[in-house]
């Protein structure tokens, strides 16, 4: 066999012609489109990345093989749950060559998890990552407002679930409900479910709409997967984040989903979940009426107990006959004592009087003025008696008008002293004083002197001429 030369030729004894890489890719890629137009592919997936543009690019791995895989973005948005690494799905689509790498792909057209126990695996992995975050975390719960006025309801508009919730909350308290109708299973349903919830928050006072006291996000029983969309991270988070309180009540009892870890309280039905929302009116007024009872008993109650309390001690009490027995025979017998001790004093005085007026004689009173006269003619005045009194009264006197003589301030002006007076003739003792009036009094010793006030702005006078100097005395000695 020849091994080839250094410069390819046309040889007639080989009829293969030689290919381009582009037809030979080429052909490749229509041989395998057409052989597996149409293929269902399971597999766990690994690297899976969304790319801006939307595409989701991905690889399907088993034990002993990979293959790369892509989704286009139109395909992507009705994905019905989020692709992760690790999950095992059933990947329906078409291989393809991409000439560019010389590999070759799948088309994904659409996606699936492969069995339950996938989909289990899925909700235990997301559940735990949600754990971490704390979403779920107790402390997070708020309390359910007691009678909330406006009551928000998330669920679809045509189903059983909205008409059980409606006929449950007329029966137990009528209140007002904003149904925000939504998808609750299939494509779009997540989102519709978060957007809804994060709706409701979003509302001001200034809104059209009321803004909810509570939020009930409801659905009917279903299987896994029917109840799915409300394992989807988005309606998760929406439902953690909400600033109004959230009842999850997403299928039956025995039915849980992320969404009732997230939420504030869990109700086993739609229908139990419009008994936690509202109390039983009927109920709420015996629970009134009973605690407007109760407010009356204890009012009235220390009144009852003060009126038994006085009666009781108004018993003890002795009557009022009892209580004036003894002082009013008391009162007989200082009657009885007084009358007969009064008896006895008019008799007692009766005797003393007959006494006294036999003692009471004409000569027997003039004996006695008599003898009263006699001892006034004997008392005798003597004068140093009197003369020693007015000695002293003489000696006092005199020197209370030496005291005075010293006080006197007319005394003092012969020795060159000056006392000024206003015109009422009070003595001024200050300038200012003696600024104040309109005429001063100067007293000396040998008379008074009139001058009016000068005041501070006054020019101050002009001295007095000095004494011309008196001629020289011839007769007089000169002083060397």
């Amino acid at each position: 066999m020849d091994s080839g030369g250094l410069v390819a030729k046309e040889g007639r004894s080989s009829n293969a012609e030689p290919l381009s890489v582009t037809e030979i890719s080429s052909a490749l890629k229509r041989t395998v489109e057409e052989r597996f137009a149409y293929v269902r592919v399971r597999g766990e997936l690994s690297g899976v990345k969304l790319a801006a543009s939307g595409h989701l690019y991905l690889a399907l791995k088993d034990e002993g093989a990979r293959l790369d895989g892509v989704m286009w973005r139109g395909t992507v948005q009705r994905l019905a749950f989020r692709p992760e690494d690790g999950i095992e799905v059933i990947a329906t689509g078409k291989l393809t060559t991409y000439p560019g790498r010389s590999n070759y792909q799948i088309v994904i057209e659409r996606m699936e998890i492969a069995g339950e126990g996938a989909l289990l695996a899925l909700l235990a992995k997301n559940k735990a990552r949600f754990e971490a975050e704390g979403l779920f975390a107790p402390e997070r719960k708020r309390r359910i407002p007691f009678l909330p006025g406006v009551i928000g309801v998330v669920t679809s508009p045509t189903g059983a679930v909205i008409r059980d919730i409606l006929h449950r909350l007329a029966d137990r308290m009528p209140s007002r409900v904003i149904v925000w109708p939504v998808l609750v299973q299939g494509q779009g349903a997540a989102e519709q479910v978060a957007a809804a919830v994060r709706g409701f928050g979003a509302l001001g006072p200034d809104s059209t709409v009321p803004r909810p006291d509570v939020i009930i996000v409801a659905r009917g029983g279903g299987s896994i997967e029917d109840l799915w969309c409300f394992n989807e991270e988005v309606v998760v988070r929406a439902i953690a984040e909400s600033p109004i309180p959230v009842i999850s009540a997403v299928g039956h009892e025995t039915d849980t989903t992320l969404a009732d870890f997230a939420a504030d309280l869990r109700a086993p039905t739609p229908t139990a979940a419009a008994e936690l929302a509202v109390p039983v009116r009927a109920d709420l007024a015996g629970s009134l009426a009973e605690l407007a009872l109760r407010a009356r008993k204890a009012v009235a109650r220390p009144l009852q107990l003060g009126r038994e309390r006085l009666e009781a001690r108004a018993q003890r009490l002795p009557q009022p006959t009892a209580l004036l027995a003894l002082p009013a025979q008391q009162l007989d017998e200082a009657g009885e004592k007084l009358r007969r001790g009064l008896g006895d004093r008019i008799v007692l005085a009766r005797h003393k009087l007959a006494e006294s007026a036999g003692k009471l004689s004409a000569p027997l009173l003039l004996s006695r003025r008599d003898r009263a006269a006699e001892r006034l003619a004997a008392l005798r005045l003597y004068p140093a008696l009197v003369e020693r009194g007015i000695a002293a009264a003489r000696d006092r006197l005199a020197g209370t008008v030496r005291v005075m003589a010293s006080l006197n301030p007319d005394n003092v002006l012969k020795r060159g002293y000056a006392r000024v007076t206003g015109a009422s003739g009070r003595t001024l003792t200050t300038a200012e004083a003696a600024r104040g009036e309109v005429a001063l009094g100067l007293h000396f010793a040998d008379g008074v002197v009139s001058v009016a006030p000068v005041s501070d702005s006054a020019p101050p006078p002009r001295p007095a001429p000095k004494p011309a100097q008196a001629r020289a005395n011839p007769d007089q000695p000169k002083l060397l």
